[in-house]
């Protein structure tokens, strides 16, 4: 029997919560930060709940074992 296989990228971009939501990292937060106001940049920190249910859906087949 083949064994389950994480799509890497897939598992590095997202995160489940113990709930079962699925949060993803704000856009923008890597590239050009020094000329973000610092209230937006504490802003990245958080991770915001992914809503697009079909997309979720492939997201959990990609990766099965996210934590």
């Amino acid at each position: 029997m083949p064994k389950i296989k994480t799509h890497k990228a897939t598992a590095k971009r997202f995160k489940m919560t113990a709930r079962g939501k699925l949060m993803r990292t704000h856009i923008g937060k890597s590239h050009l930060r020094r000329r973000k106001p610092k209230r937006l940049k504490r802003m990245f920190d958080r991770r915001i709940e992914y809503t697009t249910f079909k997309r979720a859906k492939k997201i959990k087949q990609l990766a099965p074992t996210l934590d």
